[in-house]
């Protein structure tokens, strides 16, 4: 059968439009924005104003001003800059290395491991402080303990005030020293006490002893019942000419 014919097409197309493309305009010249900006400014007195530099000899003045101290007049110096001037004096003014004095804390005993009786001490106690070295933090040390079981506990007690109150600290292992000359296997920790700055004064000290427990057992070394100890004292320092510069770059 015939189909009725529309009197007018139809289409499901859009419309076409025309593609307008629009082109982008450069930024006007150095010139034209100050232009622009003279011409928008509505401040009575800026139309057309720019930004000039003119230099002090264009003028007929001097580039340089120098300025004469009268007596009573001395300028002011830091007193870091007259500390690094005396030191660089006094370095330069004498063939002598300088000398000063700071405090720290000093041990009041020997070296552990440096004593001929440390593996003596060993095999008696179980347990025995190896060395220990101060910084500014605080003391950092080894601890030497026979291996008598795989679970162990390393710890130093320590006290700034004469065991009226105590801290202590876990110390964690570090290594191994295999059997060697008839000696059962050593095992090594390390630890280290925080001791703040500000309990540090002339004669202050530091107490501590070291604590092993295994097997349910606790063993202690505590400098034969001395207890190791660190004086805060004043410690001479010399400075040799030669480390000036390194000197004043410490300051």
């Amino acid at each position: 059968p015939n189909r009725p014919q529309s009197s007018t097409a139809t289409s499901c197309d859009p419309a076409l439009r025309p593609i307008i493309r629009r082109r982008a305009r450069s930024l006007p010249t150095s010139p034209e924005r100050r232009k622009r900006a003279g011409v928008q400014c509505r401040v009575p007195g800026c139309e057309g104003r720019t930004n000039r530099v003119r230099f002090a000899d264009a003028l007929g003045l001097e580039l340089t001003e120098v300025k004469v101290f009268q007596t009573g007049e001395d300028p002011s110096i830091p007193l870091h800059v007259l500390s690094r001037l005396s030191i660089n004096s006094d370095l330069w003014g004498s063939s002598l290395d300088l000398e000063f004095t700071m405090q720290c804390l000093v041990p009041d005993f020997q070296q552990p491991a440096d004593c001929m009786d440390f593996s003596a001490r060993l095999q008696e106690q179980q347990v025995c402080l190896e060395r220990v070295t101060n910084s500014d933090l605080g003391l950092s040390g080894t601890i030497q303990v026979c291996n008598i079981a795989f679970e162990k506990q390393v710890s130093v007690r320590y006290t700034f005030n004469q065991w009226k109150s105590l801290h202590e600290v876990c110390a964690h292992w570090h290594s191994s020293i295999p059997e060697k000359n008839g000696q059962a296997q050593v095992d090594v920790f390390t630890f280290f006490l925080p001791v703040p700055p500000f309990l540090l004064h002339l004669c202050s000290v530091v107490q501590f002893a070291a604590r092993y427990r295994v097997n349910g057992q606790e063993y202690w070394d505590n400098n034969r019942g001395n207890n190791y100890s660190f004086t805060c004292r004043n410690y001479p320092l010399k400075m040799p000419r030669e480390c000036e510069e390194s000197w004043i770059h410490f300051i």
